[in-house]
């Protein structure tokens, strides 16, 4: 049986130790993982500890217990509070209820009330626990969830290249009918509401939010059964968009052809005028996002061509017929598997570049043109991360390397080596500079451990990082979580000054960033086991 983690806090070493030796903490589904004498020893303990639950006193010095609760409940919202205290004073209990705390209990503790609140807890905790893992309920929640996840994912595949493997895996995850095509087409639709001018249709009816919809139910009942779509719309600009699967029973041709007169039937019927932009044809999932951006572009001659019809991208921007063309989302693809990886996902990216430049059919130049547009590319790529030039083109230099990488033979292998390089030097680049940043923290702390308000939310901001991730990566650096190298640093540095100094303790303490010369003391005993006084003192007499 998996037991919750606690820790007990109180001022009173002997109440401490009384409740851990009378309570039976497995029985009840608890172990005790820590114990402090203080809110602001325990805030430390949590964070080494990670308890689920912290059952707190309310008077202590340094920081009381409703001062630790509200830290708590900012910082760690899951764990769970329990406050006891000798003082029956209901504005503690409503201070208590407004950080969350679940329980609120009268010392002495009873034996027997406190078995029974862990009981309840550890019931509430297990019942958190068995609904978060219960696979019915997760079923329902993400049935619930479906429509918006299948939006969400679309709204992606129309916003940038997703690899053809994983739009195919989501499209069958959500079953989203368009997979097996021979190709692709998307048109995005822009509702006229600007040349409504009839004051007697539906257009100027009270639900005027109801004509979308309508819109794109008429879409849907006018193009089942002769093409499989997909109909939702995109949060970039607000339009509704269509991706339609042309398989072997249909055409481009003839899905532009239907959409004309479904734009004259929903004039006709709901005397709303729309406006449909068709792009390019894809045969690869990975280019809806083109043939969006297309689709898109095509709506913008609408001030030429005119508004309530079809306009076909070809029709307006001629096809380039032959061309072979390194496009900014070409590029986008190419870096992220690089920066990204793993080196098998960077291996297929550019097997699909190499296929891509093999199965067109133009003339050698353009081919060795488009090798020379991805090369620019990766120099581009070198020179944003500052990495190591040679180190890709060879010691001979970019421009001698330039004639040999743009040789067919020779450029696949080379663009998969330079491509294996930058990826790993990145990789080097972030490990090399989070021990920078580590570096930086510590010499931080060194120059203001003074400051008495030196956080972690402080240090971060200097930093400009986010306090969990520099937490977490701190601790895997040094093997220390922050607050107890802070506290090392301010420790050894007051030994120092007992050493060397003659200062009192509260001045001492004021200089390695206490505020409090009591909790200073408290902190300093623990540490070294005497008071900084006596510490002083032993010092002293071994001199002499």
């Amino acid at each position: 049986m998996n037991l919750y983690r606690i820790i007990l806090v109180d001022d009173e070493e002997e109440v401490r130790k009384s409740i851990i030796k009378k309570i039976n903490w497995q029985a009840a589904g608890f172990k005790v993982v820590g114990d402090a004498e203080n809110g602001q020893e325990a805030l430390e303990k949590i964070e080494l500890l990670e308890p689920d639950v912290v059952l707190t006193d309310i008077k202590m010095p340094y920081m009381d217990g409703l001062t630790l609760a509200g830290k708590i409940r900012e910082k760690y919202p899951s764990i769970k509070m329990v406050i006891f205290s000798g003082f029956d004073d209901f504005e503690y209990a409503k201070q208590a209820i407004k950080f969350n705390v679940i329980e609120y209990i009268l010392k002495p503790v009873n034996v027997e009330e406190l078995t029974a609140i862990l009981l309840k807890i550890k019931s509430n905790l297990d019942e958190e626990i068995a609904q978060r893992r219960d696979v019915n309920l997760l079923r329902e929640n993400y049935r619930q969830s479906l429509p918006i996840i299948r939006e969400h994912f679309l709204n992606d595949l129309i916003r940038r290249p997703v690899p053809h493997k994983e739009a195919e895996e989501k499209l069958r995850q959500y079953a989203l009918d368009i997979l097996g095509a021979k190709k692709w087409v998307v048109a995005a639709i822009d509702i006229e509401h600007g040349e409504i001018n009839r004051e007697d249709g539906l257009s100027f009816h009270k639900e005027k939010d109801l004509i979308p919809i309508s819109i794109l139910q008429m879409l849907k009942e006018m193009l089942r059964g002769s093409f499989r779509i997909l109909l939702f719309t995109a949060s970039m600009e607000a339009k509704q968009v269509l991706i339609a699967a042309i398989d072997e029973t249909n055409s481009q041709t003839g899905f532009i052809t239907v959409m004309g007169d479904v734009c004259k039937e929903i004039k006709r019927v709901l005397e709303v005028p729309i406006t449909v932009g068709i792009g390019k044809g894809c045969t690869s999932l990975t280019d809806i996002s083109v043939s969006y951006q297309s689709a898109v572009d095509a709506l913008g001659y609408k001030a030429m061509v005119g508004t309530g019809g079809v306009i076909y991208i070809y029709d307006v921007e001629p096809m380039k017929k032959g061309k072979l063309l390194w496009e900014s989302q070409d590029e986008a693809q190419l870096f992220s598997a690089v920066k990204f990886g793993p080196s098998l996902h960077i291996q297929k990216t550019v097997e699909e570049i190499l296929e891509r430049i093999g199965g067109a059919r133009v003339h050698a130049s353009q081919q060795q043109v488009y090798r020379i547009s991805i090369i620019s590319s990766i120099i581009r790529l070198v020179q944003q991360y500052d990495l190591d030039l040679p180190e890709i083109f060879g010691r001979e230099g970019y421009p001698e390397s330039m004639t040999k990488i743009v040789k067919e033979e020779v450029f696949g292998k080379w663009l998969l080596d330079a491509c294996l390089q930058i990826h790993e030097q990145m990789s080097q680049e972030r490990e090399t500079s989070m021990q920078r940043i580590i570096q930086e923290a510590k010499r931080y702390i060194q120059e203001n451990y003074s400051d008495p308000e030196l956080s972690v939310e402080k240090l971060c901001r200097h930093l400009h990082m986010s306090p969990a991730y520099f937490s977490t990566m701190f601790k895997k650096e040094t093997g220390q979580a922050y607050t107890a190298y802070l506290t090392e640093v301010r420790l050894n540095q007051a030994v120092e000054l007992l050493r060397m100094t003659n200062d009192k303790t509260y001045v001492i303490a004021a200089k390695v960033g206490y505020q409090e010369q009591n909790y200073f003391s408290y902190v300093f005993k623990k540490r070294f086991g005497v008071s900084p006084t006596k510490y002083r003192t032993s010092q002293t007499e071994k001199k002499e």
